[in-house]
């Protein structure tokens, strides 16, 4: 069970930067031509270190984008990053409330709950704190990382098509409910998907709730700082849209990135993470 606070907030994070290890876990859609890791040595939290969501993945299933590391490799990107089991991670993204909610995951699915979201990312912190640029210090650590999977967070295709079979056979009373983070658009299959040779539409019983719903901008003068919603008016979003906060719940996306958005705005909200699983290859090995 977790220690720290799942989400914190700038302020929090600039009083205890001496006592967290900071992660830049910024990642765009392959359209938007943005560069992270250039952005990230143009400007980021001091101290930070870059975790490279295209790098640290299974490289060995190259059609799915984002695949959980093995754990052995994770721990080793942990090592460079002079990352222990004991220390608490914040990590954060560009987007404000988006990647930072995957690496998140990913860390827990290791077994390492000492990690936490910071609220609003780099904007929220660059409103009242410097940011440094250039490569991060060489990291230390003294012992080596040890991660452990924990297969509970972690959904797969074998898993998503069984699920599936007793929704059907139950008209949707029985299973997990799957919880689909795309916009509206590409799950009724009215817009593409972004990868070429990939269909639209959404899986059978599929709820639709975009993570776009489980987010607002900070306030009216600072339009540019997203945030996660109250935990009151996550649990509005996701009832409103038909899901009951009280059965399992499976989140999915286009692959396995604004998933965990929805998994996170989940926890926020106050649901037993017990009750949650991550579709990791989501629509696209779907």
């Amino acid at each position: 069970m977790s220690t720290v606070d799942k989400l914190v907030s700038a302020s929090w994070v600039h009083d205890n930067l001496n006592k967290v290890k900071v992660l830049d876990s910024s990642w765009y859609l392959p359209f938007m031509k943005r560069n992270t890791k250039e952005e990230f040595l143009n400007a980021h939290i001091p101290g930070a270190q870059f975790f490279d969501i295209d790098a640290i993945k299974d490289l060995s299933k190259p059609d799915l984008p984002h695949m959980l590391p093995p754990r052995t490799s994770f721990g080793l990107s942990m090592d460079r990053f002079g990352i222990s089991n004991d220390d608490h991670v914040v990590v954060y993204d560009t987007a404000g409330v988006g990647p930072a909610c995957r690496v998140f995951w990913t860390f827990r699915a290791m077994g390492h709950d000492k990690v936490s979201v910071l609220n609003g990312g780099l904007p929220a912190w660059a409103l009242k704190y410097e940011t440094e640029s250039g490569e991060p210090h060489e990291a230390r650590v003294e012992k080596k990382y040890e991660a452990h999977n924990v297969d509970s967070l972690v959904c797969d295709y074998k898993d998503v098509v069984k699920n599936i079979g007793e929704l059907k056979a139950s008209s949707g009373a029985h299973g997990k409910q799957i919880v689909d983070a795309r916009p509206n658009d590409r799950f009724t299959g009215k817009a593409p998907e972004f990868r070429p040779g990939l269909s639209s539409g959404h899986m059978p019983h599929a709820i639709s709730v975009p993570f776009t719903e489980v987010t607002e901008f900070a306030d009216s003068e600072h339009p540019q700082v997203l945030t996660l919603k109250s935990p009151k008016d996550i649990r509005n979003v996701f009832t409103a849209a038909g899901v009951d906060l009280d059965r399992p719940i499976i989140t999915t996306c286009g692959s396995g990135i604004t998933a965990s958005v929805l998994y996170f705005a989940l926890l926020h909200a106050g649901v037993n993470e017990q009750n949650i699983t991550l579709y990791d290859g989501s629509w696209t090995e779907y």
